[in-house]
Order: C-alpha cells, then sequence, then structure tokens
C-alpha cells in the first residue's frame, strides 16, 4: 500500500458503519443517517465545499462497499435503505470489480500543463507559436493556457525556454502502469475494463479516495446469518497485519462465523511442486524461460497487453485455486471465501469458480472493529504450527522463486524477481515475450515488495514486512 492517508479512514470508517448496522439487524433502516451523523449539521466543511456536498460524497461511497458501482443508481431519490436490502437479498456479486465515485472524481485539474510566474512574456513566444490547438494566448504579459482547447500534449512545455510551464500529473493516471483510466468529457476518471489489471495502484494513489473496489462484504455476511456452511481461506500475507498466531487467525475466523479454515499456504506447497515440475519439464522442451502465474494482476497484464509472453507463462494454478480445492475435498458444498490484501483475486475469483467471494484485509479488519472483537482475548490453538516456511514465503517478493529452488535443488535454475510492476516493468515484459531474458525463472509481483503490500492492506510495507517476520519465528 504505502502509506496512510485520511481517505483510507475515511474508507475503514464507512465499513466498520456497515458491519456495525448489519450486525446489529439494523442496516436497513439506518444506513441513510450514515452521512448525517459523519457529517453533522452544524459542523464545519472538511474536504468539500460545503456540508451537502461532504455528504452526498459519502453516500456514494457507501455504494461500491454495499456491493454496487455508482452507475446502478437509477433514480437519484430512491434511498440506500432501498440498495442496502436489495444486497441482503441478491443471489449474484456485481460482474465489475472496481467503480470510480464520480461526486468524488471532481477535484484534480482537467489541463496538466500551467503556466507558472516564471513566464516572462518572451517575444519568441514558442508555447504560443508551437501549440496544435491554439490553446495559448498572451494576457498581461504572460502566457495564459485555455483549459478547455488544451490536450495536455506538452509541447508548450518542451518549448519554452524558461522552464516557466509545468507538468502537473493526475495521480490515479500515473499510478495506472497499462494506461487503463482517463478522465471523460465532464472530467471524471473512468476505468477501461479492457485495459484494467486490477492492481489496485489508481486507489491507493487517488487522493480523493474516489476509487473503490466492489466489496462482497454483504454477501458473505449474509451466507454466514444464513448459516450456509462457508469455509475462509486465508493468504499467508495476513501474518503481516495482524499480531496473532496461525492458531489465533483460525478461531478468530471462526468466531466471525466461518465453519471452516484453510490456510492459503497450503496451496501454495501444490503450487511449488505442479511448477517446479512444470518448469523442469518446459526446459527439457527447449523454452528460453518460464514465469510465475500465481500474481493475477500479472496474469491480467500478460492477457491484456503482452500477449507475446503467454507462451512462457506458467500453467500451474495459484495458491488460492488449490487452497479452494482443499476446502471442498472437505466440504464439496461450502462457500469459499478468500481473504487477502489483492484486487487482482476478485477477478481471478470470476474466472474460475471454486472461488465463492473474496473479502480483503481491511474488510477483516471491519469486521474485527464492527463486532466488537478483542484480538487479545482470542484463543490459539496449538494444532497449528507457526513455523516460517517456504510456503508462506509466498507472501514475500521472492517467495516463490525460494520455494521454487529449495524444491528443486538439482536444477539450474536462475532467477529473476520483479519486484513491482510499473510502466517501466511492462516496457521490460514486451522485451521477454521475444523470447530472450536474462534468467530461466521470471518471478512477477505487481505490488512492490510482494502481496504484504497489496491495495488492501492495512499498513506501509516496512511495518508489514517486519510484523509478517516477527510473528513468523
Amino acid at each position: 500500500m504505502g502509506y496512510t492517508s485520511n481517505t483510507l479512514i475515511i474508507r475503514r470508517d464507512l465499513l466498520k458503519h456497515i458491519v456495525r448496522l448489519f450486525a446489529d439487524g439494523k442496516l436497513v433502516e439506518e444506513i441513510d443517517r450514515i452521512p448525517l451523523q459523519m457529517v453533522p449539521k452544524r459542523q464545519k466543511a472538511q474536504n468539500r465545499c460545503c456540508i451537502h456536498k461532504e455528504r452526498a460524497v459519502i453516500k456514494y461511497k457507501l455504494f461500491p462497499l454495499l456491493g454496487y458501482t455508482v452507475d446502478d443508481e437509477k433514480d437519484e431519490l430512491t434511498p440506500l435503505s432501498v440498495y442496502a436490502e436489495n444486497a441482503q437479498n441478491r443471489t449474484q456479486v456485481k460482474k465489475e470489480i472496481m467503480t470510480v465515485v464520480d461526486e468524488a472524481c471532481t477535484s484534480c485539474v482537467k489541463a496538466q500543463y500551467v503556466v507558472s510566474n516564471l513566464c516572462r512574456g518572451c517575444v519568441a513566444r514558442p508555447c504560443m507559436m508551437n501549440c496544435p490547438k491554439d490553446a495559448i494566448s498572451m494576457v498581461n504579459g504572460q502566457a495564459q493556457i485555455n483549459n478547455s482547447k488544451c490536450i495536455n500534449c506538452g509541447i508548450c512545455q518542451k518549448q519554452c525556454q524558461y522552464h516557466a510551464i509545468i507538468h502537473v500529473p493526475i495521480p490515479c493516471e500515473a499510478a495506472c502502469p497499462v494506461g487503463a483510466i482517463s478522465k471523460d468529457e465532464y472530467g471524471v476518471e473512468h476505468i477501461d475494463d479492457d485495459k484494467c489489471i486490477y492492481c489496485g495502484k489508481c486507489m491507493v494513489a487517488c487522493p480523493f479516495g474516489s476509487i473503490f473496489e466492489v466489496s462482497q462484504l454483504i454477501d458473505i455476511l449474509m451466507c454466514i446469518r444464513k448459516e450456509e456452511h462457508t469455509t475462509a481461506i486465508f493468504a499467508p500475507a495476513i501474518h503481516g497485519q495482524f499480531n496473532l498466531t496461525t492458531g489465533q487467525i483460525e478461531n478468530l475466523l471462526k468466531e466471525i462465523g466461518f465453519n471452516e479454515v484453510v490456510e492459503v499456504a497450503d496451496g501454495a506447497r501444490k503450487t511449488v511442486e505442479h511448477e517446479s515440475a512444470e518448469f523442469l519439464e518446459r526446459l527439457d522442451e527447449g523454452a528460453p524461460f518460464m514465469t510465475t502465474s500465481c500474481c493475477p494482476s500479472y496474469v491480467e497484464t500478460v492477457e491484456k497487453h503482452v500477449k507475446g509472453l503467454k507462451p512462457f507463462v506458467s500453467d500451474t494454478p495459484s495458491p488460492m485455486m488449490y487452497a479452494a480445492d482443499i476446502a471442498r475435498e472437505k466440504n464439496p458444498g461450502t462457500k469459499v471465501v478468500f481473504i487477502g490484501p489483492c484486487i487482482g483475486k476478485r477477478k481471478e475469483a470470476r474466472r474460475n469458480e471454486k472461488v465463492d467471494h473474496v473479502m480483503s484485509f481491511e474488510e477483516l479488519n471491519a469486521l474485527i472493529v464492527g463486532l466488537d472483537i478483542d484480538l487479545g482475548a482470542v484463543p490459539d490453538n496449538e494444532n497449528r504450527n507457526n513455523i516460517k516456511t517456504l510456503d508462506r514465503g509466498f507472501a514475500l517478493s521472492g517467495g516463490v522463486a525460494a520455494a521454487v529452488k529449495a524444491e528443486r535443488p538439482e536444477a539450474n535454475i536462475k532467477e529473476l524477481v520483479i519486484n513491482g510492476v510499473d510502466k517501466k516493468a511492462v516496457g521490460m515484459m514486451k522485451a521477454y515475450a521475444r523470447g530472450k531474458a536474462p534468467a530461466n525463472f521470471i518471478e512477477f509481483m505487481v505490488c512492490e515488495g510482494g502481496c504484504i503490500n497489496g491495495p488492501a492492506s492495512l499498513g506501509e510495507m516496512a511495518g508489514n514486512r517486519k510484523l509478517f517476520n516477527s510473528n513468523l519465528k
């Protein structure tokens, strides 16, 4: 995730409100009061022009937390209570993974080039002379950009010899490694699902908290309320989120209401076994290299942007899928809920019916707070070992490569670890797609630091790593 911000605090507060109301059986009756409670009548506006704008933003931020996109609103007079009631009665989750709350996405600059007071109003005027859209004029001896004409080409900045024109990046667009997000004619960002890799970098980067993943929390809580058999499969990265032993995590999830608990690290063991065997088989067949396949956002990047790399991607299922198999071996009819820090897992679950729902660490934390669970009082389960294994090391960048090397020490594995994918890394992937790479085994993690730093993690990377290492002895 990288850092803590006020937008994260607001999102997590909204989640906690939803959980508390659901637990008290008052979600439908009280949800319309949340914006009023968070922005009381006589409170001075903190983040927007007025309290009414702030209330509207909070209202629409509740949409994705209830499992909707803002486009699901057909009548502005329909209260949140109607959506909350429908959320508790629906039988299918939304296909959309992410959404932009347009009420909140209105404050970023529309033109990304701005003339500073360094402009000397020179006679040459190269900015004005070379603008392809005639968007620059001289006003009171200084250049001025007409935002309605500017197309953000950057020619004016390159031509200015005084460096008086500055580029103002759009945080979400700058963070997206594949150009999947852009503004429409109203200045609102939209995510192109045909390009999106669900890495969540835009969500973390947005300084207005406008970008959300579409939650399945209500659907999961309804499964528990209706006493359907549910199995929680938790990602190894959880050890970098909560100061709990593995046994305590199991008992915590059962206290929340899950019937069974499976470690995704158990699935990682099967991934290692199959992926290492596949690696040797591919090299015997003459393949120059093979890449990992357990990071869903990396797989999406290949599928949508670097198709030439697809023949080199491992066919081995991810640890989540193997963990789901373990859960269904114990109870074929169980509802499987993956718990982790990753938005991409929501898309992977959509592609495979083995996993019914996905819950983020943020949502799990909201359950803990909303249900008033005292983590210090959660009992341990001594039958659950708490050793730092290579399978649990999948949570860290380099963990998959380390596990595969340990599984096949006799193999000549020359690994390359790609620790975080940005625009530069995507270009590098396109170069590898030509069939040449500096290693024969390449591990790709889209999140810098690995899964412990996923977009729905609770802390910053260094803290998550330290907690992970201290929890697993």
